[in-house]
């Protein structure tokens, strides 16, 4: 197993190394930090040239290139050119307020989803496999902006009005209330269950089919009649020969899931004002903001390759042949 673990890891260096040329190729041609200032007539050449010294857009691009890259691997992200803030700071706290709304949704979607395709690969073809497929289909089809717009209004005006409210019973923006100092938890939950839920409308259609297919296909194998023959019992079978070698599949949907969050839920984060790094994405790049930018790719990068190392290597813990392949 450390074998198969050092391997994978050393496949991963040259990746995001190739990312990281990638990301600063593609922003350093497409984004230009100091077209704000041109765009201001009391900005003179000398102000742009001093700001293209400061940030090292005067050397070449391979100059830049390790510059950057020395920076950033050291934890010096540089400031936003808007509001001068260190990037670094900014995109921690993006990235916590994405990681607590994406374990929200994936968790839900983990409990509802494996349950549900448990349940209909038992109960194959009856009522209740049936009713669980449509409505996986209808998941799927729902667009994530209409429906928070459609939770928006429900919660924050429908339901309110019919019961009389004074406030919401589950908020529609943010992650506090105005006016609230500290930490409340039920005020918070009332913030997070409705972006949570948007998120995890889809992914419960995804983890139910996935766990139901998978299912299906382990019931019939040969291990399972072998443990029921040498009398082992029934839910034992299931839970722990049947489930375990079922969720092979959906291990790498749930790490690459787990791995984009970094990059921010962008539709469901915007639509409901959550400071997370969809949100922080659209606001740096509305201003572009080129200091921002450039780490808030490069940790989205590292994020997906990370999490998708991590789901071989719970592939290979599942399914010991694996590691030996």
């Amino acid at each position: 197993m450390l074998h198969y673990v050092l391997r994978r890891l050393i496949f991963s260096i040259p990746v995001l190394l190739l990312s990281s040329i990638l990301v600063f190729t593609v922003v350093h041609a497409t984004a230009d930090p100091t077209a704000l200032m041109r765009s201001n007539p009391r900005v003179t050449q000398a102000d742009v040239a001093r700001v293209r010294q400061q940030l090292g857009l005067d050397r070449s691009g391979p100059a830049q290139y390790i510059g950057w890259l020395t920076h950033f691997v050291r934890g010096d992200w540089g400031e936003s050119l808007i509001t001068g803030a260190p990037v670094g700071h900014d995109i921690r706290r993006a990235l916590v307020n994405s990681a607590i709304l994406g374990a929200a949704g994936i968790l839900l979607s983990l409990l509802i989803g494996v349950a549900i395709g448990v349940v209909s690969a038992l109960r194959q073809y009856s009522t209740f496999d049936n009713l669980s497929t449509g409505a996986a289909f209808l998941g799927l089809s729902i667009p994530n902006f209409w429906f928070a717009l459609m939770l928006q209004i429900f919660f924050g005006l429908y339901l309110t009005r019919w019961l009389h409210l004074g406030t919401p019973l589950v908020y529609t923006a943010g992650m506090t209330s105005p006016g609230t100092t500290g930490f409340h938890p039920l005020d918070f939950v009332r913030h997070l269950a409705a972006p949570a839920l948007v998120l995890a409308v889809q992914i419960v259609a995804i983890y139910s089919r996935y766990t139901r297919a998978s299912m299906l296909e382990v019931l019939h194998s040969d291990f399972l009649r072998t443990a029921r023959a040498k009398g082992v019992g029934e839910r034992r079978v299931i839970l722990r020969h049947a489930l375990r070698n079922a969720l092979i599949p959906l291990t790498t949907q749930v790490g690459i899931d787990v791995g984009a969050i970094a990059a921010g839920l962008i539709i469901t984060e915007q639509i409901f004002q959550w400071p997370g790094m969809g949100k922080f994405f659209i606001t740096a790049m509305t201003n572009g903001d080129y200091p921002q930018i450039l780490p808030w790719l490069m940790v989205t990068v590292t994020f997906v390759i990370v999490f998708n190392l991590l789901a071989d290597l719970a592939y290979a813990a599942l399914d010991p042949r694996i590691r030996y392949a």
